[in-house]
């Protein structure tokens, strides 16, 4: 019971650790709330409305964005990306200018006549530049959202050139994929009207204050529009860490059933020694609820010294490996060497429970035996 109790609580503190190193990678992209359109990838917003966003209590900054496929080539460099143009305020929404690592690390993003790109550490590769020392300006490619050229498709297509200014480095799946640039730029490209936006990023005084907020904006805004949550725009990767955690879980809850055969045994082999004093019970009146109780507090006992022996191991171990890093994670290829700890008391909670129940489960069946046995003081 008690490596049970330990391999359970350090499982789960290691599966918070990574969740939560995981969190704060996309938190550094993903703003705490967004708003885009229900039926396209194109909203309209008046000066009106983005001042009323501006107004709602408990929002602390917000940045209009467009996003599209763009295609980025130097010379016979070339790569499809996600070009994001921004405004000024995306430094203030998102912590994509914390991770500037190349370049001009004051997230220079330009003007829409002289304007420069941000690319991340993997599209950067892709293209051959090194951001902060190119000398020849990109080509940028971008479709057209208004265009319908039939007769010539290359009208469909605008075509510029664009100066890199810094390389950004915060998770693979953003780092090999997206450029950002400044949002005029961008819409002047794709041809959008000046009310006419990708969406609007929204930083909040509190995060925990999301859903509220949402409701809220959601209300303001109508269907035409679509507010989604930080956990909502990501919704499938969080679905699918909570599913690993509770699978791992439920792995290790079967271990412990295993381990609670030791109890089985032990309380039986206690049954089997103590035929005398219970018969002796039986005598002085006790009955087989009393009997069973007996057995089963025992087994709750065994439960009770295993599972806090367990979790004070777990807590020494936690605890050396926050501090010493004694477990190093192979490879070399993540972003920390170690395998990161994160302990919570909703699973010490979890698995107090868990324990009490399989040894109650365990010690049923011995002490019910107990019970039902008719001893004899006689020998014969």
């Amino acid at each position: 019971m008690i490596i049970g109790t330990a391999a359970l609580i350090l499982v789960l503190s290691v599966f918070n650790g990574f969740e939560g190193l995981v969190k704060s990678l996309y938190s550094s992209f993903y703003p705490d709330i967004k708003v885009s359109s229900s039926q396209g990838k194109v909203l309209s917003l008046t000066n009106e409305q983005l001042q009323q966003l501006r107004n709602v209590a408990g929002i602390k900054n917000l940045s209009l964005v467009v996003e599209e496929k763009a295609m980025l080539q130097n010379g016979d460099y070339k790569s499809i990306v996600f070009l994001k143009g921004v405004d000024e305020n995306y430094r203030y929404v998102t912590g994509v200018a914390d991770h500037l690592v190349n370049g001009d690390t004051t997230f220079r993003i330009g003007t829409a006549d002289a304007p420069f790109v941000i690319l991340g550490a993997g599209v950067e590769n892709a293209v051959g530049v090194q951001a902060d020392r190119n000398l020849t300006a990109l080509n940028i490619y971008l479709p057209k959202r208004t265009s319908s050229e039939l007769i010539d498709p290359s009208q469909n297509i605008s075509e510029d050139s664009i100066n890199t200014s810094g390389t950004f480095v915060i998770q693979q799946d953003f780092d090999n994929k997206y450029a950002i640039t400044n949002l005029d730029f961008v819409k002047n490209m794709l041809a959008l009207k000046s009310d006419q936006y990708g969406g609007v990023e929204i930083a909040l005084h509190d995060p925990d204050q999301a859903d509220r907020i949402k409701v809220q904006l959601q209300q303001m805004l109508g269907q035409e529009y679509k507010v989604q949550t930080r956990y909502e725009q990501n919704q499938s990767l969080y679905s699918v860490m909570r599913a690993e955690k509770w699978v791992i879980y439920a792995v290790l809850v079967l271990l412990m059933i295993v381990f609670s055969f030791t109890i089985i045994s032990s309380l039986t082999m206690l049954v089997i020694e103590k035929e005398k004093d219970i018969s002796v019970l039986h005598a002085l009146g006790g009955n087989k609820t009393f009997i069973q109780n007996i057995f089963l507090s025992e087994g709750v006992l065994l439960a009770v010294f295993g599972g806090i022996a367990g979790m004070l191991l777990a807590l020494l171990l936690a605890w050396l490996q926050v501090n010493f890093k004694l477990i190093p994670l192979q490879g070399g290829s993540f972003l920390i060497n170690y395998f990161p700890v994160t302990l919570k008391v909703g699973d010490f909670l979890l698995v107090a429970a868990t324990v009490l129940i399989i040894a109650l489960l365990a010690s049923w069946m011995p002490s019910r035996k107990a019970a039902l046995n008719e001893f004899s003081l006689r020998t014969e």
